[in-house]
């Protein structure tokens, strides 16, 4: 998307919570990737049409996301997972000062690693993958199993900035990244138990629909 277009569209977006703008200039000022303005609209447009009682988010950084969709769904519980020590910290400041505390569960670990932890707040609803982009596939494989039935899975930067169609990337790192990304579409889209749609908002949103 042309970045006026991007521009224009961010422009006619409401102001948020003085908090959740607060949260915003943070992430810009120390570089903390949350999700583009644009890209939670549309997430938590789906969220609000979908209804989901349980969330499980793989990737807290400094709560937003978490915080944004409990303001959302005033109803729903959501269960997060972060493993970056500061970043944890900043985040359970953030939502102990916020009014959705009684909405929001942070768990502290790798989400490779502390699936039976998560697995005692039962089944979710929806599922928001925005962690290690690296790890997609295998945060989508050991958390799909507790999804509910009709469950959703939601995947952000599947577009990572457009590199994804970039097929001349100098930095070997990126390269890779980039080529983990890719596969994990083609992956995700091919799947025979998910119907997926990939919307070029944000960074990038894939909407997993479970099938019976």
């Amino acid at each position: 998307m042309k970045e006026e277009i991007h521009s224009y569209i961010e422009s006619l977006i409401k102001e948020r919570d003085p908090l959740f703008q607060e949260m915003e200039q943070f992430a810009i000022q120390h570089n903390v990737p949350i999700m583009e303005l644009a890209g939670i609209e549309v997430l938590l447009q789906l969220l609000q049409m979908q209804r989901p009682a349980k969330i499980l988010e793989i990737g807290t950084a400094i709560g937003y996301s978490a915080m944004r969709m409990a303001a959302a769904l005033p109803e729903a519980k959501i269960v997060t997972i972060e493993r970056d020590d500061e970043r944890y910290e900043q985040a359970l400041s953030n939502i102990s000062k916020s009014e959705y505390l009684h909405q929001i569960n942070i768990l502290k670990g790798d989400a490779l690693e502390i699936v039976n932890e998560v697995n005692e707040f039962g089944s979710f609803d929806a599922i928001f993958i925005d962690a290690a982009k690296g790890q997609y596939m295998k945060f989508f494989e050991l958390y799909t199993p507790l999804l509910s039935k009709n469950g959703y899975v939601y995947t952000d930067n599947v577009l990572f900035k457009g590199l994804v169609v970039n097929d001349h990337i100098e930095n070997k790192r990126i390269r890779n990244l980039v080529k983990k990304i890719k596969n994990y579409n083609e992956w995700l889209m091919n799947h025979d138990q998910y119907s997926t749609t990939i919307i070029p908002v944000g960074d990038g949103l894939a909407i997993s629909r479970k099938q019976n």
